[in-house]
């Protein structure tokens, strides 16, 4: 087992040989050809639902394990059947963007088609079995929301992010769906206000695939992939971005305001060097060549920013929350 291949892979995409690909153990290989570094938002998502749980006095940690494991598994098989079927539709031929950031397994001949379908299977039916095991234990809306992922699942990469609907598609996975569903099933209960309250962190991923697909604006125009920027133009679809991250603070704030955080929340605020740092990128197009002194991580530049700035604001607002559910436990 190469474990430090496994760190490797959940911190960034790694670029890596056919060679280099065939020694690796079946981890190693899954956790690449999922992308398992952006699972972290997932997780994320997951880990605020448990605390919105607990704050409420509702949290039982099998059902918690159990969508978190599902959640986790569920957006793994949406990366390997974005990449079975972008190869298919031939979008990832001709040193598309996907090809170039890191290893898309078929691209790169590191798994055929039949080996690629059966990792997705094979995550897919995990994570159903997560789901189905939740339906049994907590009924009510939990099977809809299960059918309602599941379908997201499927037909995000077509027809979803080809009709301009993939970026709103996130935030509703990322925010409603993961958090407040995922409350729900942890908890028993449906509460509007952990839907609201989960949005300041559903509006940083959104901007982290908007950002991706600023990104690909030229290509995906080219390839007539209608995504949200394509349709609102390279120029707005960066500043719509600078918008969402704002309102991430906005929303915080709204919400601590009318008391359903405390002040405690008001640690997302360390989140703003990120947010200083990146926004000059975001004030020019993408420059044509990689930038000097660039991390490894070109062509992806603006999804890079974004997802820089998502990853400190969401652990300030994990550590947050945190401190506000310790704080109303001392209060009451």
């Amino acid at each position: 087992m190469n474990f430090a291949m496994w760190r490797k892979a959940l911190q960034i995409i790694p670029r890596i040989t056919k060679d280099e690909w065939e020694k690796l153990d079946i981890m190693s290989k899954w956790l690449i050809a999922t992308r398992a570094a952006v699972l972290v938002m997932t997780f994320l998502s997951a880990a605020f639902a448990g605390i919105f749980a607990y704050r409420a006095g509702a949290f039982e940690f099998l059902p918690w394990l159990l969508v978190t494991l599902g959640l986790l598994l569920a957006h793994a098989t949406n990366n390997l059947l974005n990449d079975y079927t972008d190869f298919n539709r031939g979008v990832d031929q001709d040193n598309y963007y996907r090809a170039q950031y890191g290893p898309q397994p078929l691209v790169h001949g590191l798994l055929t088609k039949k080996q690629l379908l059966t990792y997705a299977t094979v995550t897919g039916l995990l994570a159903a079995a997560c789901g189905v095991a939740l339906v049994f234990m907590r009924g009510g809306l939990t099977l809809p929301l299960m059918a309602l992922g599941a379908f997201f699942v499927l037909f995000y990469t077509w027809p979803l992010k080809y009709i301009a609907l993939g970026e709103i598609a996130v935030l509703i996975v990322w925010g409603p769906l993961m958090i407040g569903g995922g409350y729900y099933v942890v908890s028993g209960a449906w509460d509007w206000n952990v839907v609201i309250a989960g949005l300041p962190y559903a509006l940083g991923v959104t901007g982290v695939i908007f950002g991706k697909h600023i990104d690909k604006y030229e290509v995906d125009k080219a390839k007539k992939i209608h995504t949200l920027p394509v349709l609102l133009g390279e120029r707005l679809s960066r500043y719509t971005v600078v918008g969402m991250l704002v309102l991430q603070y906005v929303a915080t704030v709204y919400l601590i305001v009318i008391g359903f955080f405390t002040p405690a929340l008001m640690l997302v605020a360390l989140a703003f060097p990120a947010f200083f740092e990146i926004w000059p990128m975001f004030k020019a197009p993408k420059p044509a060549e990689k930038p000097a002194d660039y991390p490894d991580v070109w062509p992806n530049y603006f999804v890079a920013g974004a997802f820089v700035h998502n990853r400190r604001f969401g652990v300030w607002f994990l550590l947050g929350l945190i401190v506000d559910t310790l704080l109303k436990q001392i209060i009451s």
